[in-house]
This record gives structure tokens, C-alpha cells and sequence, in this order.
């Protein structure tokens, strides 16, 4: 997104404080209807003349469409730059060491890289005399970088992380390090009948100070009126290691009465069995409590399964 208006215009769309951004930094985001239900979730990032906007593919057409079509006196330009741009994920505690020796320089060490990246939410670097962004993320439950950059820059760049000692992820060990931290995906653990305080995404992604936006009147309820209850909450559930990991859609019971349903399931290295994601109604959320899962006992965890 470009123009001068840009984050004054998404300020009173998205839930998070767009306006407080400064060259550098981003923040995560909701996207609401009027009933306070999510259209999307959003990383917005503000590189000094545009917005990126970084959100799920499915979903990114509508939100442009709609976006654009609120457009009327307002200096705002939308564009989907999908095809034109690639995004490249660089996780794990050697992200910062392999992203600065590939693009430092052959004479830097990549140190002034690396501070550079501490200091910043992102940071805009040439890499083969193009423009490429470097964002701070933790979306995949490991903290790392997204790099976006022209698409036609994007071998070379693989090529040269690879060089540098980092290794190609297969998308089940992205996926088992996301339901370990708790991260719930749109489409998978979230969609358009979610409220955000349902999913637990309100400390990111809601701001408590800043001015009007859509949806805003039916959370601003639910949060102090009626004290943050809300009718289901995602939790996290753990199994004993000897049985196999639950489907998606399986319905979580507690005696003979159905009160949820399994979003995410995986078999976790770390904590030596099954672990899934899925919501529960409210009386049910107590970490410790136990239910049962398609046939199998589980137990209620408290999210994230694993600390950072």
C-alpha cells in the first residue's frame, strides 16, 4: 500500500495502532467485520514509502478488493504484489548469523547487519541491486526473518543462505513448531466466524488505546463488559505418547457432552507424543483438565506447549 494516507486509512480498519508506526517497525493485526468476526489476520509493516501488508494467499484478493473499494478522497494505492515479490523464512538460532554473511558484503562480517536487525522490526538491505526487506518474525513459534524481494532474485538468494550453513525445512517441521508455540494459522485454527479473544490473539494483535475501527464496539464489550468471557477459547491438548494424533474436525468431549473441536494436530519431538490445538467452551479452558479426543484421553495445556 502507497501514499501519504496510507496508515491514517488503515488505522480505522485494522485493530492494531497502524498510525504509531514508524519507518522500521510493524505489528500483527485483525481485520474485522462490523460483529467483530475476522476477515483476516495481518503483519503490517511500515518500510518508509509503502505498507507492506504480509497475510494469508487465500484471502489476500478480498481484502485488497476491499480495501479499495473504501477508497474515495484518500491519498491509499493497493496493490498485491504477490507475484512480483517472493518471501523467503530464515528460523532458528543461526537465522541472524546466516542472513548477515549472505548479505554483508564480501569485505563485512555482517556484523553491522546483525545490529542493525536487533534494533529494528525490519530493515530494508540491496541485495543484488534490488530492494529487499528483512522482517523480524516469530509466526512459525521460532524467532527468525521473513525476506521479501523481487521474485527473480529469489534462487539466488536460497543459493547463497544455503552456502552459509542454512537448511531447506520441510513444511510438517514448520507446522509442528507453530502448534508447539501456540500460533493459531487462519484457515486452520481461525476463520470468518472467529472473534479474535476466542483464538487469544487480543495482546497482539488489539491495540486498548487507540481510536475507532471496525468491529471495535463488539470486542471493547466483550472486554469490559463482559470481562473477556467469550463462549470458546483455542487451547492446547497433550496425549499419551502411544496413541496416534487426532484428526482435524474431531470433536473434543467431556462425559457425553461435545464441548469442542480439534483445529491442529501434530506429533511433537520435543514433548514425545501428540499435542493438538483446538477450542473448548469456556468452562472447560483450566489447563489440567481432562477430556476426550476421538476414542483417546487428553489433557487441557496452557499455550504456548513450549517457551521460546
Amino acid at each position: 500500500m502507497i501514499g501519504a494516507d496510507r496508515r491514517a486509512y488503515l488505522q480505522g480498519l485494522l485493530t492494531n495502532d497502524i498510525a504509531a508506526l514508524s519507518p522500521g517497525t510493524g505489528c500483527y493485526a485483525a481485520y474485522l467485520t462490523a460483529q467483530g468476526r475476522m476477515i483476516a489476520d495481518m503483519r503490517v509493516f511500515e518500510l518508509g514509502d509503502a505498507l507492506l501488508v504480509d497475510l494469508e494467499r487465500d484471502v489476500a484478493e478480498t481484502v485488497r478488493s476491499r480495501w479499495e473499494q473504501f477508497i474515495f478522497t484518500e491519498d491509499v494505492k493497493v496493490e498485491e504484489v504477490t507475484a512480483s515479490d517472493a518471501q523467503i523464512g530464515v528460523y532458528g538460532p543461526g537465522a541472524a548469523a546466516a542472513l548477515a554473511a549472505t548479505t554483508g558484503g564480501q569485505s563485512s562480517p555482517g556484523a553491522e547487519t546483525l545490529r542493525s536487525m536487533a534494533m529494528h522490526s525490519n530493515l530494508r538491505l540491496d541485495f543484488q541491486g534490488a530492494a529487499a526487506f528483512v522482517l523480524r518474525s516469530d509466526d512459525t513459534g521460532a524467532s527468525g526473518f521473513d525476506i521479501v524481494l523481487p521474485v527473480e532474485r529469489k534462487d539466488a538468494l536460497l543459493h547463497l543462505l544455503t552456502t552459509f550453513g542454512a537448511e531447506a525445512v520441510a513444511p510438517e517441521a514448520a507446522e509442528i513448531c507453530r502448534v508447539e508455540a501456540g500460533v493459531p494459522r487462519f484457515h486452520v485454527d481461525m476463520n470468518e466466524e472467529t472473534i479474535p479473544l476466542e483464538a487469544g490473539i487480543e495482546d497482539r494483535a488489539i491495540s486498548q488505546t487507540k481510536g475507532c475501527y471496525v468491529g471495535q464496539e463488539i470486542i471493547i464489550r466483550v472486554l469490559h463488559r463482559g470481562h473477556g468471557r467469550v463462549a470458546r477459547k483455542l487451547v492446547g491438548f497433550r496425549f499419551d505418547p502411544s496413541v496416534p494424533p487426532p484428526a482435524r474436525g474431531d470433536t473434543v468431549r467431556a462425559a457425553d457432552r461435545e464441548i469442542g473441536v480439534i483445529t491442529s494436530a501434530v506429533i511433537s519431538p520435543a514433548l514425545g507424543g501428540p499435542i493438538a490445538l483446538g477450542y473448548v467452551h469456556r468452562d472447560f479452558v483450566q489447563p489440567g483438565t481432562q477430556v476426550a479426543v476421538g476414542g483417546s484421553d487428553a489433557t487441557v495445556a496452557a499455550l504456548p506447549f513450549l517457551s521460546q
